[in-house]
């Protein structure tokens, strides 16, 4: 406990209440006056350690503005000056001298008056919501300045009774400059913040896609490779000739895996020869009597294209439509070229059981299908229209992209 200190206020005495935290509200906010009552004593709106907070933090908004950007705001208070300047000068009212001086106090004040309302009133009410708070603190702040402003220049320019006569009959027409000066500064800054704002957005949102891009085209690449040395490794046990092919073709397809791939697009004709090695790769390991075709039309020219965009439905359908349950499969693909888009068609016979996964009892070759559909969605949203249809027989894949 706290021992009671007694002060002498008048008739009463007054003492600390006892028995709470030096932080506590109650502590703050109250005091016990002895004999018989307690009085609460109600704190200004704007104690001193608020005050000093915000302060605080309008020096520091001022000293960011001063050191992050001096360029740019000294070079826009210096094209402002000229165009008060070359205004003045037009009029012909004043010298050049005269109207220099004038214009720079003009100046002056307007910087005042801008910097106290972005660095303070701006963050402090009018983003907190307090919008009448801030447009009457606005609206002081040019009642405050307009006069200094005014007063300054009347006795600056004693001799000059032009000026002097203009200030007196131009009262408001000062006021008004002041204020509006002050309001086109709000306005721009809101503009600012919403260009920063949506800029900000646009890159969370950006390397989101990017980091999403890069783990579904990591599973590409793995699960072809898996599927590819499955049947190396069958291959070899059988000591078959066509091992050594297989493994030509796999090393052409990892160059371009590796060394092409991790570009955002790559030339169309690439993605159509990785293509062509790929059905080479399945014709060879493939059974006899399995019919694998690709035909493309059109003009291959400097299209682009995402990489490993097409190659998942090539895998889908061997999986489904070449199994051993299936007794004359087939994997027909055709692709028609147009200078700014594509459409690829592909056609796969469809056993009535589908594959499973050496491991557990999934059906396999689900990820592809699936990444493909979401690489479409973040590459291409609103270019594309895929539509895949299925029969007892058959499984058909129409994609239409806008390159």
């Amino acid at each position: 406990m706290v021992p009671d200190l007694k002060v002498h206020l008048s008739n009463f005495n007054v003492t600390p209440v006892t028995g709470y935290p030096n932080s506590s509200p109650f502590r703050r906010n109250c005091i016990t006056l002895f004999p018989v009552v307690n009085v609460h004593c109600n704190m200004s709106t704007i104690s001193s350690d608020s005050f000093n907070k915000d302060s605080g933090q309008f020096l520091e908004r001022l000293g960011k503005t001063l050191t992050q950007r001096p360029f740019y705001h000294a070079g826009g208070w210096l094209a402002f000056l000229l165009f008060l300047i070359t205004l003045d000068m037009r009029l012909g009212e004043y010298p050049f001298g005269i109207s220099l001086l004038s214009q720079i106090i003009n100046i002056v004040f307007f910087a005042i008056v801008v910097y106290l309302n972005l660095l303070y009133l701006f963050p402090k009410y009018l983003k907190n919501g307090q919008y009448w708070t801030y447009l009457l603190l606005l609206f002081g702040t040019a009642l405050l300045f307009t006069p200094l402003k005014l007063v300054l220049k009347y006795g600056l320019f004693n001799k000059t009774s032009g000026i002097r006569q203009d200030i007196l009959d131009n009262l408001s027409a000062y006021f008004m400059s002041m204020f509006l000066v002050a309001g086109l500064s709000t306005v721009g800054k809101i503009m600012v913040d919403w260009i920063v704002t949506n800029r900000k957005k646009e890159k969370v949102e950006n390397e989101s896609m990017q980091s999403e891009l890069r783990f579904l085209k990591s599973q590409i690449n793995p699960h072809f490779l898996f599927n590819t040395l499955n049947s190396l490794y069958a291959l070899t046990l059988k000591k078959d000739d066509k091992a050594p092919d297989i493994v030509i073709k796999l090393s052409e397809m990892m160059r371009y895996m590796l060394y092409e791939c991790n570009e955002p697009r790559v030339p169309l004709r690439k993605e159509i020869n990785y293509l062509q090695n790929y059905l080479d790769l399945e014709r060879l390991r493939q059974r006899k009597g399995i019919s694998i075709k690709l035909k493309v039309n059109g003009n291959v020219a400097d299209q682009m294209i995402a990489p490993l965009m097409l190659i998942p439905f090539l895998e889908n359908s061997f999986k489904h439509g070449v199994n051993a349950n299936i007794k004359d499969g087939f994997v027909i693909a055709t692709l028609n070229v147009e200078p700014r888009s594509i459409h690829f068609i592909l056609e796969n016979s469809k056993g009535s059981v589908m594959p499973t996964q050496v491991h557990g009892n999934r059906p396999s070759g689900g990820i592809g299908l699936v990444n493909v559909r979401r690489r479409l969605d973040l590459l291409y949203k609103g270019k594309y229209e895929l539509n895949i249809r299925e029969s007892p027989g058959t499984y058909a894949v129409h994609l239409d992209l806008n390159l």
